[in-house]
């Protein structure tokens, strides 16, 4: 008896690609009822935005092989037996390791990762032949328990017109969940730790504007119900879902481009893997001229000058990242001791 499984032809830059899914009727989101072969497909019909969007960068793989509701693991190698037209490219992480990643330069290869078990996709915000150097600045607005989409929205709408104000083209997506990400274009012309304070520097003006409504606190008890700015989603080898990817949520959502006029109406619950490509092939790419609008951030980098000046410093990275300079003390405001605190 023949192995259950599917071949799919993926067109291409270099073609048609023969991709095989093997357990194809695999339910990944039992919920929706959605399978591998409909991942593999949804692939297919958002391809071109796909790689616009995530290609020619190192990416991370989350697969999961029991779909949604099972265990879950992130890849960073390329997974054994990938094509020979599966390209990788040596990126550094905060600890100084060098090792490979995967770079999506065609549908086939989101495809294959598919084929991989490969729900979420986590590009980095660089280029694969410039992994040092972004070329997007990216802001995660992240709304905390007892806010939600709604909340968000203000928020963006606000940080929008703050990224004009400073030179910059934003754009727009949903997170796939609750929150909003909010991208903006950049010359790839500094290293990651100057592109998180030109982040930490806006995140902060943000704060100072709508007070009520946002903060750039990192430790969960000080943020209350206002929705955080997650400046820390800006470091080397830190990722958000990739644009056009599907989330691991019972309703197989997608974090979705969306036009700045949509904000305020659109339901992030509707964009899901059964309807982007429809929405897609009917509105276009929301993201297509991304590309073509890069900025700086030298006035985001004076803020942050500006900022020290005043005695705003440093703030907490990561608890997985070496101890950068200038960082305050991993501790919790409501641990602080004179064991464990210096100012």
């Amino acid at each position: 008896m023949a192995a259950d499984a599917a071949t799919l032809t993926v067109p291409g830059p270099q073609g048609e690609r023969s991709v095989r899914i093997s357990s194809p009727t695999r339910v990944l989101w039992p919920e929706a009822g959605i399978t591998k072969l409909d991942l593999a497909e949804y692939l297919i019909a958002v391809g071109d935005a796909f790689v616009a969007a995530n290609g020619d960068r190192p990416v991370s793989l989350q697969r999961f092989p029991g779909g949604v509701d099972g265990e879950q693991f992130f890849s960073k190698n390329p997974p054994k037996g990938a094509p020979e037209w599966i390209r990788a490219v040596t990126v550094t992480y905060p600890s100084g390791r060098s090792h490979p990643q995967l770079v999506i330069d065609e549908p086939a290869a989101a495809v294959w990762a598919a084929q991989m078990n490969t729900i979420v996709f986590h590009p980095w915000a660089s280029r694969a032949e410039a992994s040092d150097l972004p070329d997007q600045l990216r802001i995660d607005l992240d709304p905390q328990p007892g806010t939600g989409f709604a909340e968000a929205v203000p928020a963006a709408l606000a940080l929008r017109d703050l990224l004009v104000e400073v030179g910059l083209t934003p754009f727009v997506k949903t997170s796939g969940n609750r929150g909003i990400h909010v991208y903006a274009p950049i010359e790839p012309e500094h290293e990651f730790l100057d592109v998180r304070h030109a982040v930490i520097a806006v995140a902060r003006e943000l704060e100072r504007r709508m007070p009520e409504q946002v903060t750039t606190a990192w430790w969960k008890e000080e943020r209350g119900d206002r929705v955080f700015v997650d400046f820390n989603q800006a470091n080397r080898d830190r990722t958000m879902a990739g644009a056009y990817s599907a989330r691991a949520l019972p309703w197989a959502s997608v974090s979705c481009p969306i036009e700045w006029s949509e904000v305020e109406s659109v339901d992030p619950r509707d964009l899901t893997v059964r309807t982007v490509p429809a929405r897609l092939a009917e509105r276009g790419d929301a993201w297509a001229r991304m590309a073509d609008h890069r900025g700086r951030i030298e006035t985001l980098l004076g803020w942050w000058e500006r900022d020290l000046a005043d005695g705003l410093g440093e703030l907490p990275f990561p608890p997985d990242f070496p101890k950068m300079p200038g960082e305050p003390p991993r501790v919790q405001p409501s641990r602080k001791n004179a064991a464990n605190w210096e100012e």
